[in-house]
């Protein structure tokens, strides 16, 4: 007796015959075109989340607050939990700006993605597309999102003579969680200010150069911030964002993503790097 192997592959094809043989029409012409092939980076819809980034095959990808210089920070066993992701085609996606994509080189000498300066990763315990259970772990963990307005990073604060400080402002090592950009350039406040209240700039702009206003509406905001603590005002026509009540400035001295060279000029304490932790201002 000879025993009949399944193959799927040879019924589905025999159907198919059937079908054309019974007068349904089996032209190519009939046939629905494909959708174009997506690659690289592309922007999703979460119900939760709102817009994130995936890789092309919908696998969520992340950033890590340690990353505060755009170097990766995630190596040996952080690596087996949090893979980097790295695609040549990255950028292909329409959704996506290719001059917020780049690499950085790793110590193995292998690349990993970029975006907007943020070495993206994987999260090992997404088990399908779509899924994310990254974000917010460990307080350092967060969900890549096109539209942040903010994000926290912890990083060695470090003052405009090289002197390393820590979170209370002792010279010493450690890392301090505070706010920066989009693009990881650190933010402060100013101890002149009041709730809402930009207390500093100029009417005529002519100090912004050295304290320039953070001019950005609320949008997306990190998972461990209370949206409800951020703001906008309006400083001689322009936007400026506010963090409980602190309206927030970039230092002109800082020439790259991880510096806080403002946190001791001109002295310690006049304009201070903010976080959670942070007291609301002071009212008017």
């Amino acid at each position: 007796m000879v025993t009949m192997k399944f193959n799927p592959i040879r019924i589905a094809w025999t159907m198919v015959v059937a079908i054309c043989f019974a007068g349904v029409s089996c032209n190519d012409d009939d046939q629905p075109e494909p959708g174009p092939l997506q690659t690289g980076i592309l922007v999703k819809a979460d119900a939760t989340f709102g817009q994130i980034l995936t890789d092309s095959a919908g696998q969520v990808l992340y950033i890590f607050s340690r990353d505060a210089d755009g170097n990766s920070a995630c190596a040996g066993n952080c690596l087996t939990l949090w893979p980097k992701y790295y695609s040549s085609h990255a950028a292909s996606s329409e959704g996506i700006d290719s001059e917020d994509i780049g690499t950085t080189t790793l110590a193995d000498g292998s690349l990993q993605t970029t975006y907007k300066g943020w070495p993206l990763y994987y999260y090992a315990n997404d088990e399908v597309p779509g899924d994310i259970r990254g974000d917010g772990v460990g307080g350092n963990w967060f969900v890549a999102k096109p539209d942040y307005s903010v994000l926290l990073v912890q990083n060695q604060l470090v003052g405009g003579d090289g002197t390393a400080y820590t979170a209370d402002l002792m010279p010493g090592e450690g890392l301090t969680p505070y706010l920066v950009d989009a693009y990881g350039r650190t933010l402060y406040g100013f101890v002149n200010d009041r709730y809402n209240t930009n207390n500093f700039t100029r009417e005529d702009f002519s100090n912004n150069g050295v304290w320039p206003v953070y001019e950005s509406d609320v949008q997306s905001v990190p998972s461990t911030t209370d949206p409800e603590d951020f703001a906008e005002i309006s400083v001689f026509g322009r936007t400026q964002l506010t963090y409980k009540g602190w309206p927030l400035y970039y230092f002109g001295q800082d020439g790259a993503r991880g510096e806080t060279k403002g946190i001791d000029f001109p002295a310690l304490g006049i304009w201070p790097v903010l976080n959670p932790d942070s007291p609301e201002a002071t009212a008017p």
